[in-house]
């Protein structure tokens, strides 16, 4: 059999080795994955670019796909929450994630809405801001810069996340995505990570589309209790 062929959402990027490794262990097959934003992949999907699995960051692009034919099983296989990355010598003792949030003077960097679900998702927990503290959303909403994620976005340098590069190099002074890098960030005395507590979070629900018969066994593994205990190992929710 040749090999998988796998379009999985960016933030994958660090479990999926891992997640591949015993799969491949386990049946004797093979992946090769690809990895970009989720909704760029699911374009070049439409586009007609060979995918045997999507691996998505939300459930919209698989079902989109199964809706247009292009996929034959949409699964949910794992979550992740939102959290915010701040320049450490910027925070004060008192400082909280909606305390730096409420600071116009520090800018605030995002993920592209519409091609990164990373980006919708906080647009979401803006949606929440508003409603609880009225006004504020509006101007998170305004503030916000797209910088990563999107079509026309500068690339992220190999083996850098993020919240990291452009906090390290003066894009922005905070950064809202994925807490599933939050223990990587912290090991960075030059960063703070704050947690945004549950009643703000936006439903983070990882898809995947089965795109191909022969990767049936694929889908089947990401669901199984070894691939679930990675993902969270990672920092995924279960």
């Amino acid at each position: 059999m040749s090999q998988l062929q796998v379009l999985a959402a960016g933030s994958l990027r660090n479990v999926w080795p891992a997640l591949m490794a015993t799969f491949e262990q386990q049946t004797g097959s093979t992946v090769a994955t690809q990895f970009a934003p989720a909704g760029l992949l699911r374009q070049r999907i439409i586009n007609g670019e060979p995918c045997d699995l999507f691996a998505s960051a939300n459930l919209a692009h698989p079902q989109a796909l199964l809706q247009q034919g292009l996929a034959i099983q949409v699964e949910l296989f794992t979550r992740n929450q939102l959290c915010l990355t701040a320049k450490a010598s910027l925070v004060s003792r008192d400082d909280d994630w909606l305390t730096l949030l409420s600071r116009p003077s520090l800018r605030l960097a995002t993920s592209t809405p519409a091609s990164d679900p990373s980006g919708d998702y906080t647009w979401q927990l803006f949606d929440t801001i508003e409603q609880r503290h009225p006004g504020l959303g509006v101007k998170l909403k305004k503030r916000a810069m797209s910088l990563v994620g999107g079509a026309d976005s500068a690339p992220i340098p190999a083996g850098k996340l993020a919240a990291r590069w452009l906090i390290d190099s003066g894009h922005a002074e905070l950064f809202l995505g994925y807490q599933s890098y939050a223990a990587e960030l912290r090991r960075d005395a030059a960063l703070r990570v704050f947690a945004i507590p549950r009643d703000y979070q936006p439903d983070i629900a990882y898809g995947f589309a089965l795109c191909q018969p022969r990767a049936a066994a694929l889908a089947a593994f990401l669901l199984n209790p070894a691939a679930q205990q990675l993902l969270h190992a990672a920092g995924f929710d279960q």
